[in-house]
């Protein structure tokens, strides 16, 4: 019997010894996607996948869906050739649903970045399906969230939301995040009772120019006037210029992410 080609073992490939490899396709095969599909940047919406259409929180699903809507519909009408600010979602139920709903909705294409759990995270109908990707390894997943995302929308919600919340307030905090990025957090009473940034001011764990990295809003139309005046800064792509991502081999762009 010949033997098989080691790329093309399933035995092999899921071993510890090929683990670099399955890292690496999380970055190469989404990175192919987003070149064939033009997709140049992203606004990434996190919320809770608990939050329903028809249950008790479901104000938010309908304003997440309503702004997802808003930031499709504005960004298709930029003369550029790349899909800029394109919705990006955890791509699974509630609040991801209801932002690629959105821009489904307006016939826009949006983006997916699901990742394999024992519970909740099944993948919504309203990502596009070349933009539809699912993830074993979380920090890879986050890396597509942090690497294309211009501004950030974070709704109610649990663990995995203040995980990806933080991430990003600390990378931005940090510095290695070298873009400007806002940081929107929608409903404000939920986010000032579930989160007291004034007391980790007032404990000296934050400096208070911490807090000027966030942004309360409780209307799609005030999301959308913050997003708006950050993304109308961003320079436009020129005319033969593909994804911001299909400029460099590596992830560590410095115009994005610090080496």
């Amino acid at each position: 019997m010949r033997p098989q080609v080691a790329y093309l073992s399933e035995e092999f490939l899921s071993t510890p010894d090929a683990r670099p490899l399955r890292i690496l396709s999380e970055y190469l095969e989404p990175l192919a996607h987003f070149e064939r599909e033009k997709i140049h940047d992203t606004v990434v919406f996190f919320g809770s996948a608990r939050i329903r259409e028809d249950g008790p929180l479901a104000r938010y699903y309908r304003d997440a869906r309503e702004l997802a809507a808003m930031v499709a519909q504005w960004s298709s009408a930029l003369e550029e050739r790349s899909c800029r600010f394109v919705v990006c979602t955890g791509g699974g139920p509630g609040v991801m649903e209801a932002a690629n709903r959105g821009a489904a909705d307006v016939g826009s294409k949006t983006i997916g970045l699901n990742i394999g759990l024992p519970f909740e995270q099944m993948p919504n109908p309203y990502v596009t399906d070349e933009l539809n990707f699912q993830f074993h390894y979380f920090f890879m997943r986050k890396f597509w969230f942090a690497y294309l995302a211009k501004a950030l929308v974070v709704f109610p919600g649990g663990f995995g939301t203040m995980d990806e919340l933080f991430e990003i307030l600390t990378l931005v905090q940090t510095r290695k995040l070298r873009k400007r990025m806002p940081i929107i957090l929608y409903g404000t009473d939920f986010w000032k009772e579930v989160v007291n940034f004034d007391a980790l001011v007032r404990y000296g764990t934050i400096a208070a120019d911490d807090l000027k990295l966030l942004s309360f809003v409780n209307t799609p139309g005030e999301a959308m006037a913050i997003l708006v005046e950050h993304l109308s800064t961003i320079e436009p792509c020129a005319a033969n210029e593909g994804p911001a991502i299909a400029q460099t081999a590596m992830p560590g762009d410095p115009a994005d992410l610090l080496d």
